[in-house]
C-alpha cells in the first residue's frame, strides 16, 4: 500500500503547485520556493517535493535552470507545448509576432486598465528601471514582467495564456539584445507605460509599434 499512497501524496503536492502558478501567486518568469521551502510549505519529504516539481516541467509550466533555480514558464501544460515551437523560432519572426500582440495588447489596456493595473504598472516601470542598474537578470526579469503586466491589464484571458507561452523566448532574446547593446529603452518603457496609464489607446498601440519596429530593424530580413 505504500507506493499507492506515496503516488497519491506526489499527485496532491503536484496540484497544490499547479494551482500556485494557475492563481498568478507565482507568475510566468518568476522563481518558485527552493525543494527544502517547498518541503516545509507542503509538509511532506523531499522526494515528494522533486517528484512533484519534475511533473511540472515534464509538463512544460517550469524549468530547471542550472545554478539558479526553477521557474515558472507557462500557466498551462498547452503553453508548454507552445513554448517548444517558439524556441526554435528566428529571433525577427518572435519580434514580429511581438509587435502585433504588444500593439494590440497595449491599446486594449489603455482601455480597460483599472486602478490595480496602473499601481502596477507604475511599480513594475521602476522596479525595472532599478533593476538595469543593479544586476542583468533581474533587469531582464523585470522587462519581461513590464510587458506581461500590460497584457495582464488588457483584461483578456486568451490572450494571456498565449502570451505567456512566448515569455521564455522573450526573455531569451532581451537577455541577448541587452547582453550585445547595452541599451536599457527607458524612454520607450516609459511612453509605453504611461500612455496605458492615461487611457490613450492609439498612443498606447503607437508607443509599442515603434519601440518594438526599431528592434526589428536590428534583424535583416533572410527570407
Amino acid at each position: 500500500m505504500q507506493p499507492v499512497r506515496r503516488t497519491s501524496l506526489i499527485a496532491q503536492v503536484t496540484e497544490q503547485l499547479r494551482a500556485e502558478i494557475r492563481s498568478g501567486r507565482w507568475p510566468v518568469g518568476s522563481r518558485i520556493p527552493t525543494e527544502p521551502e517547498l518541503t516545509e510549505l507542503t509538509g511532506t519529504g523531499r522526494n515528494t517535493v522533486r517528484e512533484a516539481v519534475q511533473a511540472l516541467v515534464h509538463a512544460g509550466m517550469v524549468e530547471r535552470r542550472q545554478g539558479s533555480g526553477t521557474y515558472v514558464i507557462s500557466t498551462s501544460t498547452l503553453g508548454g507545448t507552445l513554448t517548444e515551437f517558439f524556441a526554435d523560432a528566428q529571433q525577427r519572426d518572435v519580434l514580429e509576432l511581438r509587435q502585433a500582440l504588444d500593439t494590440t495588447a497595449a491599446a486594449l489596456a489603455a482601455e480597460r486598465r483599472d486602478d490595480l493595473d496602473i499601481a502596477n504598472l507604475e511599480r513594475l516601470l521602476e522596479e525595472r528601471r532599478i533593476a538595469w542598474e543593479d544586476d542583468h537578470d533581474t533587469a531582464v526579469d523585470a522587462d519581461v514582467q513590464l510587458h506581461r503586466a500590460i497584457v495582464v491589464a488588457s483584461h483578456n484571458a486568451v490572450y494571456l495564456e498565449f502570451y505567456d507561452s512566448l515569455l521564455p523566448v522573450i526573455a531569451a532574446g532581451i537577455r541577448s539584445r541587452s547582453t550585445k547593446a547595452g541599451e536599457a529603452y527607458h524612454d520607450e518603457h516609459t511612453e509605453l507605460v504611461r500612455s496605458v496609464i492615461d487611457g490613450d489607446p492609439e498612443r498606447a498601440a503607437r508607443a509599442a509599434n515603434c519601440f518594438l519596429g526599431s528592434l526589428i530593424a536590428e534583424f535583416p530580413d533572410t527570407r
